[in-house]
């Protein structure tokens, strides 16, 4: 059984497939502030749905992150290394490529266990 969170037209914001969730690329919803401050709402963002689907970011499994510039890379990891748990980091990948709008500074998805 497949259950979807918060299902739209074109995707859904997660999908729960056994034990597993599957979490979309994560965006901010204001475009409008420097790498940190998309970084600390796309966090959120990833915090609340994982709570909505059983779980939380001590079970993340694989995470990956895409940034327009990776000279943004340090200042993304200051954010994010305050955010995870340093006995729960996933397994993570980070790479440099053109997002949806020039304004969006940074996107995650993340694939986590539930339970």
């Amino acid at each position: 059984m497949i259950k979807r969170l918060i299902p739209g037209k074109r995707l859904s914001q997660a999908t729960i497939h056994g034990n597993t969730v599957y979490l979309a690329g994560q965006v901010p919803n204001d475009y409008t502030g420097n790498v940190e401050a998309q970084t600390t709402e796309v966090l959120a963002k990833i915090d609340a749905l994982l709570k909505d689907a059983g779980t939380d970011k001590t079970k993340m499994l694989s995470v990956t992150v895409w940034l327009p510039s990776m000279g943004d890379f340090a200042k993304f990891n200051t954010v994010w290394d305050a955010w995870v748990p340093a006995d729960a980091t996933p397994a993570r990948a980070c790479v440099e490529a053109r997002l949806a709008d020039p304004s969006i500074k940074v996107e995650i998805a993340v694939i986590a266990a539930i339970g």
